[in-house]
């Protein structure tokens, strides 16, 4: 008897259909046949054992198990569960009227329990589109659909709940993931934390001075800018970056849902449930690698990086400067153009990489260059520091902002500024109008622009035409550096609730990109 499961592959942040057919015909032996990995071919070892501690019967025939389509590569243990049901059903040792109408994945353990699998976001929204019932997963996988009310999502924790569901002789709806203790559990806990949980991160109100780079940082923030910050040890880089996590607005639905793919298929949500609605910070090492940065792997089994886990959030990069050369080059692409391409000898993959980029970097080796007398670098160990701080780089790099210690005075009388909630209601209405701007294009921000968009949304008049081309002489700008500060002006004119691009606009857009026009014993 030719038996059929509906399962999925996750390529990129999506899902795609995969079937296991189970045949069992006269002959001896099992066989896996599809472009499967070890994992996968340790899989019958798993099922058999499985199977057998659970009282059923594995039929000495010849047994062909296929994963099709035959030449997409297979991996992971998420197989495990279809190939039991399979087993079982071709058999004939359980009748399953409901096995078409489910998308089933799930590890098995030795003893019949049902363990997680990444990726069960992508796997609910698959069998939304292919008209599914719903899903059979690991109930700490079925917890990350849980806002896929369209679909039955069960959350199931042994195979014999699998077989429960399938037989449809006895009512399962204890086991769809709404109604589990655990997702009960789950939401009395986050109701209790969310009442009492104190504010998380760095508030503005706490970073002393640095009036000048809280104002750079909310613009980057209000237009989703990359921005760098130069300045000695203790001046407060990484402060005022943690601190731009909590100015950020909340993310759309939009947002969530490609931000929650992303960690559902990294394996990375957890026990969380549903989307993930707060933006992420990511802070890797300057001394990570070019795969954990741009995302990587081998054969079909290819993870993204951090560009793409700060996807709607910040990739914080402190000590900018010391990163490896390969890795700051290969940034360029994914802030360009919002996506990073990996490539292997028999795959390629997009992943989505819209992400805020904030780097921290000493100004020199010693890290006191522009503080009096402090620093004691030469020249050239100066330009050698800042020199992987490439022109192409920068260019793509809006915001450039220097720090200087804070005053003796208002350290230790502790002047504070404004809390990060009125500094993130400001960022909110700056954000609103963009939606609005960008409805019928495909963007939420200043920052992802084109130079369509740009030529369309950030017009200059005569005024502005002569202040540019004043700033341009002066400063030898780049064209893409140009654009970069039309981008900028288009949003200060956004927080301060203008509509058209300003002279006083782009003159404070220019004045962040004091990098273009270092003296020459930093360059």
């Amino acid at each position: 008897m030719l038996i059929n499961i509906n399962c999925a592959k996750c390529i990129g942040i999506d899902a795609v259909p995969v079937t296991v057919e189970v045949d069992i015909t006269q002959g001896i032996g099992i066989h896996l046949v599809g472009m499967a990995d070890i994992a996968v071919k340790e899989s019958l070892l798993r099922t058999i054992t499985a199977l057998q501690s659970l009282g059923f019967h594995v039929p000495g025939k010849k047994i062909v198990i296929n994963l099709a389509p035959a030449d997409m590569h297979k991996s992971g243990g998420g197989y495990d569960v279809p190939i039991a049901i399979g087993i079982v059903a071709a058999s004939g040792q359980v009748e399953l009227p409901g096995l078409g109408k489910y998308l089933i994945m799930g590890e098995l353990g030795l003893d019949g329990s049902v363990r997680e699998v990444p990726g069960a976001l992508p796997f609910a929204d698959l069998a939304s589109k292919k008209g599914l019932a719903g899903c059979i997963l690991p109930l700490g996988s079925a917890l990350e659909a849980t806002e896929c009310q369209e679909l039955s999502i069960f959350g199931v924790e042994s195979f014999n709940d699998v077989l429960k569901i399938l037989e449809e002789k006895e009512d399962c709806s204890d086991l769809l993931v709404w109604n589990t203790r655990l997702y009960n559990k789950l939401t009395r806990l986050g109701r209790r934390a969310s009442a009492h949980a104190p504010q998380d991160g760095m508030d503005f109100s706490e970073i002393i001075g640095q009036d000048g780079a809280k104002r750079g940082a909310e613009i980057a923030c209000a237009g989703g800018h990359n921005m760098i910050m130069v300045g000695p040890p203790g001046s407060g880089k990484s402060s005022l970056a943690k601190a731009m996590a909590g100015i950020l607005p909340p993310m759309t639905t939009g947002e969530a849902i490609v931000t929650s793919k992303i960690y559902s298929v990294a394996g990375l949500k957890g026990s969380g449930m549903g989307l993930i609605r707060k933006r992420p910070f990511r802070a890797p090492h300057y001394s990570a690698s070019l795969p954990a940065i741009i995302g990587g792997g081998a054969g079909g089994d290819i993870r993204p990086g951090e560009v793409t886990l700060a996807e709607n959030g910040i990739l914080f990069i402190d000590e900018y400067g010391q990163m490896s050369k390969s890795v700051l080059e290969a940034l360029r692409g994914p802030m360009e153009d919002r996506v990073v391409t990996i490539s292997r000898l028999r795959s390629k993959l997009e992943f989505p990489a819209s992400f805020m980029l904030v780097a921290a970097s000493n100004p020199c080796p010693c890290g006191y260059y522009g503080e009096g007398n402090r620093c004691i670098c030469t020249p050239g160990q100066r330009m050698n520091y800042l020199s992987r701080l490439s022109g192409p780089v920068m260019d793509r790099i809006d915001i450039q902002v220097w720090l200087h210690p804070v005053a003796t005075g208002k350290l230790v009388r502790k002047v504070k500024g404004e809390s990060s909630a009125v500094v993130a209601e400001r960022v909110l209405k700056a954000r609103l109008r963009q939606k609005q701007r960008f409805a019928g294009d495909g963007i939420f921000t200043n920052a992802e622009m084109g130079n369509r968009l740009i030529e369309k949304y950030c017009v200059l008049d005569e005024p502005c035409r002569a202040v540019m081309e004043q700033l341009i002489g002066k400063m030898g700008l780049s064209a893409r550096a140009y654009s970069r500060i039309l981008k900028v002006a288009r949003t200060i004119a956004d927080l301060e609730g203008e509509d058209d691009i300003g002279p006083k606009h782009l003159r404070e857009a220019a004045g962040y990109r004091f990098l273009d026009r270092m003296p020459d014993g930093m360059k």
